[in-house]
């Protein structure tokens, strides 16, 4: 099985996320209603959000598992399973490997947590890593959680994006998902699912094409004379 690196975590601010059915609840890092804060979705179902999910294209491998609860469990869309890791297989952090064959563009994460079915297994720090290859995976953000029950929706990167009203998106080709700690220092982890979100497809305006020519040998046929 393959092992992860000890890494330190860096100063966080948990923030408690009370389950609340009307509304989705921030948690994290960052303090309460700052823009980039992880909000949960309560409910067993993902929520439905307009960024496409990419998770199918990638091959998913984990740091250990018991039998019958690998990382297949991960993404069967079966709330009712869940990764299980296993500490005689490896020792603490860890992690979830997300390889993907090309370079793809990702948005955000959504994680199934469950601290009322999963007490002690449920991460309570999660950092998540990014790269070209599993060896060179670089650190990306932190996430502090307090007894979270839902799905745990965040940006991977807190880098603003050029119009300023949202992040940026990262290109990598692999992605992990680092288990820190987890609540009352278990031992093992228990991840229900994950959902890997990429960028939103930009939208025409009514009047733009979506080919347009752009270079002058181009441009010459651009109108039918």
């Amino acid at each position: 099985m393959a092992s992860a690196s000890a890494v330190t975590p860096m100063p966080t601010v948990a923030v408690a996320a009370r389950r609340r059915l009307a509304q989705p609840v921030p948690v994290g890092a960052l303090p309460p209603g700052s823009e980039g804060a992880p909000i949960i979705y309560p409910g067993k179902a993902p929520p439905r959000l307009p960024y496409p999910d990419i998770g199918h294209l990638a091959k998913w491998s984990v740091s250990s598992f018991k039998f019958g609860f690998g990382p297949e469990c991960l993404t069967d869309d079966d709330p009712d399973t869940f990764w299980h890791s296993s500490s005689s297989d490896g020792p603490q952090p860890h992690f979830v490997t997300i390889e993907f064959p090309r370079k793809v563009s990702v948005q955000k994460l959504s994680v199934h947590l469950s601290y009322p079915l999963d007490d002690s297994y449920t991460p309570a720090n999660i950092c998540i890593r990014a790269g070209t290859g599993p060896v060179d995976v670089q650190e990306l953000r932190f996430v502090s959680l307090d007894k979270p029950d839902g799905w745990v929706t965040f940006d991977v990167c807190m880098e603003p994006n050029e119009d300023a009203d949202g992040f940026k998106h990262i290109d990598v080709y692999v992605l992990q998902i680092l288990i820190i700690n987890n609540h009352m220092n278990g031992k093992d982890t228990h991840v229900r699912g994950v959902k890997v979100l990429g960028p939103l497809e930009p939208k025409l305006k009514e009047h733009e094409e979506p080919f347009p020519f752009v270079t002058p040998a181009f441009k010459m046929y651009e109108c039918i004379r």
